[in-house]
Order: structure tokens, then C-alpha cells, then sequence
């Protein structure tokens, strides 16, 4: 067996947990807004159960209601939160995990319009000193002596609750900047109270909750906490105070520790991009399990088997979380055991549709590679109840996930497209620095197309004649974008003008002193792409700042690698024409031209290709155009549009 040891059963106080792999407690919006279990949730959680996790710790679940996070934030605070939670519990129970809830308060990193609602009004931020988040930047109210013993009795209440409903046990959030690691870390607690001044004093309040807990609970009821090992934040918890607190937890009779990492102040290492390797935080929970002797749990961009088992071989953690990964395959385990992992969906860290989601409009989470994420309930593969011949036109991520999911309801597939390789601009978005986790995803599609039996002709240009040979019953045209080339006075004569694309893949020869046109995230990848090459590098970009559209986990790395490779930003330019080497540009109302360029990368943005839509409604009963074909966009909305017709069809 490849990946034995993840596979060892582990005692965590008296649960008995049958792997080492754990659902990390991720906030995924899914309760209403009163905090009551949706059937959205239970099929979120029911799906990676049955996939085969051995714990999964419920996310943020708030012990008051001035204590989420985010608005419909999972609900502890009143016993008719119970009944919610007992199908919770019992769902997950049923295919053999066990399962905690993270006792949650956010303190200071909230807004008063997420915790204020239709039946909770008036409510205050608080937290143990009035000094705001860096993120947040809302002063709160500062907690007093009565208020911090009345909140010890909160916590002991819910996890109260928390039993009743039939959970093994619960788990305190001690991390991420959160109220609790807020009275524990120096740089958020300026107390001079009992709470506040030393470590004894700073933890003061997570151990009194444990002791009441305890008390209230018995001795048989599991509790675990997570907390900093190392916040990356000025003041911030380190990782030798992090020793030391794990020790005290210990002492104070807990079962289990979870190690994270970060706070507010330091998002991006909560959630970490491409740029931050793999398994960048087990180093905190290997210096903190030399100090302990129960159980201890490692988390952070754990994406991979081979990487998780070697954690748990090498004597690193005892359990490792695979959070975004498990967001993204709920059925990771499973297909570890049965070693068919060239089969797991693989994360891809690029924050889209989780992070990007859940802090954005849409407010709720999903995942660009697996978009059944959040749909549990929505779509499946069952098979559908008459079978077409299904042709699918593009080789993208929208093609190749339609083709595999319609083949795998019973659709005869065939997917045409005219490049060699298979993954459209997707592939080549894997070229630039940091980003070679997208190869992953293409590879996972074509195996699961090949599983399906998706008969794939790459290489093929599509046309009328072809339609009609093969005489499709449904026709899914997943032509892509291609990039935008404005009227702009000189573009089109000026020879020395290229897309990203031909420059990322080597088609082109694009010299040492080149100007970008354009300053999107496809700009600065390839501006990224090209300084790692000692390229001399002018951006020119109309919008105030640079990368705008990258999600901000990521931008600040993005960015950071620019200045490293000492890129020239022309930033709040307006481009009026293109000369035979450079362009004019107008800033601050005058004009400024700059010439000598070797060549002229031009990425002004994309837009939709899909040149086969009228043709093949003669040809096909059912035409659907899906991904950029229908309006360039990020790939998530490429892979979502495909779910929605593929397992519809």
C-alpha cells in the first residue's frame, strides 16, 4: 500500500479516529443567517465523510452572535441550534468519521453589518483591547473583567450544545487573529488585568473555557484546540511561545492540538498562493509536538499524498489537514486507498471560487477545478435517462470538464481541438513563475476523460464539413477567448506587437527591452515571466495601480516579485498610439513617448471566441456555448458554466 501510515488509526482522548486525514474547519457560508444548518451544509460535509476522512472539524460555528466572522456563520449560541446540528453530527457519523465543532468568537476581525441582522441588532465588536485589525480596521469595544469570565461560561455552554447534538468533541479557534488568539497574542492584548500581561495571564482565558468545558462535559468528551504556531505578524505569536502554550494546553487536559499558522494582519499566509511551497507550516507543528505527547495536527497547502504521507512517516505531525485540497476533493482518501490517485482533483491554490467566493459577492464557496463543490446537492453523475453523442469543441478547461462529466453520465463524447496539446490558454497560464500547479488540473481532466471514454482528437481543426460527418446529437462549443487588439492608432501595423501567449510558450523572440501594453494579471505574470530572465520590463496600464484583478492573497507576491525584478510601473496611462518601436501615452493630461523597444507585448484584455454557433445550430438539436466562448472571464466561471449544462444534458 502507497500511503500506509496516513492510513494508521490514531487515538485522540477516548475517539478512536481510523485515518490520520482531517477536514480542517473552513467556513463555507452554507447556514442561514441565523446560523442554522442548511441541507446545503449537510451535503458538503456528508460528501467528504463519504469520502473518506477519518476526522472533520466543523467550521467557524460562533458561540455569540457578535462573534462571526462571516454572515451566515454556523450557530452554537441557543439550544435550537441543537436539532441543526444533530443531523450534522449524524450524517458525518454514518459513513464512519468522527467529528468536533471549532468553538469560534472573531473578536476584532469582523464588521458590525456581519454580525448585525433582521433579529440580532445593536450588536458590538469586542475583543480584549480596543485596538483594530489591521484588515478590518474597525475599533472595538474592549472586553471588561465580567465580560471575559461571562464569555468563559459562553464557550462552556456551547460545547454543551455541542455534545447534546451528538459531536465527539469540540475543538477551541485559538488561531488566524481570532478573539481567542487575541488574548494570547501581545500584539492584540495590551490588557493589565488577570487576561492580560504574561503568557499566564494571556492564556488565562482559553484555559478557563477548557477547565469549564471539562467540568461541564466530563472526561470522555473530546476537546482539542487549534492555535498559532507562528502569526507572521509583528508581536505576533512566534513559534517557541507557541511550544510553551502547547504545553500548557496539554496540562490543562486536552485531548488534541491543531497548529495553523497567520492572522488578519497576515492573510496571505492563512490561505498561501503558489508562491509559498508546499507543507510550508509543518515546521510549527513539529517544534510543538516535541514539547507534547498527544495527538498534534499539521495544516497548510498540504496538496498532495506523497506529501501527506511523508508528514506522517517522517514523525512530523500525527494528522495532517488537507484544507483547500479537501474543498476541492472530498474523496481524496478513498482514492489514496484505493491508489488511483492520478484521479484526485488537485488544488491548485489560485483562491477563486474559495477565498475569492466566500469574501466576495457570491459570498458562498465553491471550487474552480471541482465545481460540485457547494453543489452536493445540485448536480451528480448519476446517468442520465436517454444518451446522446455529444460533440464538445475546445480543448480548455471547459471542454475537458464537460467532456469527462457528460461521458461519465453515459453521453458517447467525442473533443475536438485544434492545438496539440490539450488546456487552451489554461496550459499556457501555467508557464509563468509560481503557477505550474495549473499542469495538475489538465492532466486530472484528460485522465478522467480517458476513464470515461472521451474519444479526444487534438489537433483537429473544426469546421462545418466535420459537424456534419459526425452528426452530433448535442454540439458544446468551448472555444476559449482570444486576446484583445483595439482600434488603437499603429497596433495593427506595428510588427513588432505580439500577444502574451506566443511569448510565454517561446514562438517568439521578444529581445531585452520590452514594453507590456496592458498591466491585468496576464500582463504581469508575463512581465514576471520575463524578468526572471533579466529582461528589461516597462508596464503601461490605465488604472491606478497594477494586477488589480488578481485575488489579494496573491497580488502582494505578484507584486513583490515585479519590484524584485525591478520592473518599470507606468500606471494611470492612457495608451493613444503605437509607434514602430514604443507607443504614446497620455498622463496627468500631456503626452509622453517612449521608443527602443525590441518588441511590444499587447494585453489589453481577452474576449470571446466562438465563431461555430450559428453553423452548428443547423447541424445539432442542442447547442450549448459554455466558458469564455460565452464571455471572457476567470476559469472558474469556465468550469461552473460546464458543470451546469454537462450534468444537465
Amino acid at each position: 500500500m502507497k500511503f500506509k501510515n496516513v492510513f494508521s488509526p490514531i487515538q485522540i482522548g477516548q475517539m478512536t479516529v481510523k485515518n490520520r486525514m482531517v477536514v480542517p474547519p473552513m467556513g463555507t457560508n452554507f447556514a442561514t443567517r441565523q446560523g442554522f444548518v442548511t441541507q446545503q451544509l449537510l451535503d458538503y460535509y456528508e460528501a467528504r465523510a463519504k469520502g473518506g476522512f477519518g476526522l472533520i472539524e466543523i467550521e467557524v460555528t460562533a458561540v455569540v452572535p457578535q462573534g462571526r466572522s462571516i454572515p451566515n456563520e454556523v450557530g452554537v449560541w441557543s439550544d435550537e441550534h441543537i436539532e441543526g446540528l444533530t443531523k450534522l453530527a449524524d450524517v458525518i457519523h454514518k459513513h464512519g468519521a468522527k467529528t468536533i465543532v471549532q468553538l469560534h468568537h472573531a473578536g476584532r476581525q469582523t464588521f458590525t453589518e456581519t454580525i448585525n441582522d433582521e433579529v440580532n441588532t445593536g450588536l458590538q465588536i469586542e475583543a480584549p483591547s480596543p485596538i483594530s485589525c489591521p484588515f478590518c480596521n474597525v475599533i472595538p469595544r474592549e472586553m471588561t473583567t465580567q465580560d471575559c469570565y461571562d464569555m468563559i461560561h459562553k464557550f462552556a455552554d456551547a460545547a454543551v450544545r455541542v455534545q447534546k447534538a451528538g459531536f465527539d468533541g469540540v475543538q477551541l479557534h485559538c488561531t488566524h487573529g481570532y478573539l481567542l488568539a487575541q488574548f494570547m497574542s501581545r500584539h492584540s492584548n495590551k490588557r493589565t488585568d488577570e487576561f492580560g500581561g504574561g503568557i499566564a495571564g494571556r492564556m488565562k482565558m482559553p484555559l478557563d473555557i477548557i477547565k469549564e468545558i471539562r467540568a461541564k462535559c466530563g472526561n470522555g468528551f473530546v476537546i482539542t484546540v487549534r492555535f498559532t504556531g507562528d502569526e507572521k505578524y509583528q508581536d505576533g505569536i512566534e513559534t517557541n511561545e507557541a511550544k510553551v502554550f502547547g504545553k500548557m494546553f496539554e496540562e490543562a487536559g486536552v485531548n488534541g492540538l491543531h497548529v495553523s499558522v497567520s492572522n488578519y494582519g497576515s492573510l496571505p499566509y492563512m490561505s498561501v498562493p503558489g508562491y509559498i511551497p508546499a507543507g510550508y507550516n509543518v515546521y510549527t507543528a513539529e517544534e510543538v509536538k516535541k514539547t507534547v505527547s498527544i495527538p498534534v495536527c499539521t495544516v497548510g497547502k498540504i496538496n498532495d499524498p506523497y506529501l501527506a504521507e511523508n508528514i506522517i512517516a517522517s514523525g512530523s505531525a500525527d494528522l495532517v489537514a488537507f484544507g483547500r485540497e479537501s474543498i476541492c476533493e472530498p474523496a481524496i482518501p478513498n482514492k489514496m486507498a484505493g491508489e488511483i490517485d492520478e484521479e484526485i482533483s488537485p488544488c491548485i491554490s489560485c483562491e477563486q471560487s474559495c477565498h475569492g467566493y466566500l469574501f466576495g459577492p457570491h459570498k458562498t464557496i465553491s471550487c474552480l477545478v471541482n465545481p460540485f463543490t457547494g453543489n452536493e446537492g445540485k448536480y451528480n453523475l448519476a446517468s442520465a435517462p436517454v444518451k446522446k453523442k455529444v460533440m464538445v469543441v475546445g480543448g480548455g478547461p471547459a471542454g475537458m470538464f464537460a467532456a469527462w462529466v457528460a461521458a461519465a453520465r453515459g453521453h458517447e463524447v467525442s473533443l475536438y481541438d485544434e492545438r496539440e496539446q490539450l488546456g487552451g490558454e489554461f496550459r499556457i497560464a501555467a508557464i509563468p513563475p509560481s503557477k505550474q500547479a495549473i499542469t495538475k488540473v489538465i492532466k486530472y481532466y484528460k485522465k478522467m476523460c480517458d476513464k470515461y471514454g472521451v474519444e479526444i482528437h487534438s489537433g483537429i481543426k473544426v469546421d462545418e464539413a466535420l459537424m456534419k460527418e459526425i452528426a452530433p446529437d448535442v454540439i458544446l462549443l468551448a472555444t476559449g477567448s482570444k486576446p484583445l487588439f483595439p482600434s488603437i492608432p499603429g497596433l495593427k501595423e506595428n510588427e513588432k506587437t505580439t500577444a502574451a501567449s506566443p511569448v510565454l510558450e517561446g514562438k517568439v523572440d521578444y529581445g531585452n527591452k520590452i514594453l507590456i501594453a496592458g498591466g491585468g494579471a496576464i500582463a504581469a505574470e508575463t512581465a514576471e515571466f520575463l524578468g526572471e530572465r533579466g529582461k528589461k520590463i516597462t508596464m503601461v496600464e490605465m488604472k491606478p495601480e497594477i494586477a488589480t484583478d488578481v485575488h489579494p492573497f496573491i497580488r502582494p507576491f505578484l507584486l513583490s516579485a515585479l519590484e524584485k525584478y525591478k520592473v518599470d510601473m507606468i500606471t494611470n496611462a492612457t495608451i493613444k498610439s503605437f509607434t514602430k518601436d514604443g507607443i504614446v501615452y497620455e498622463k496627468d493630461g500631456r503626452e509622453v513617448i517612449i521608443e527602443g523597444f525590441d518588441n511590444t507585448i499587447v494585453a489589453l484584455g481577452t474576449v470571446s471566441n466562438n465563431p461555430f454557433e450559428e453553423v452548428a445550430k443547423t447541424i445539432a438539436k442542442e447547442v450549448f456555448v459554455i466558458g469564455d466562448a460565452v464571455k471572457a472571464g476567470q476559469a472558474n466561471a469556465a468550469t461552473e458554466s460546464a458543470l451546469e449544462v454537462a450534468a444537465t444534458i
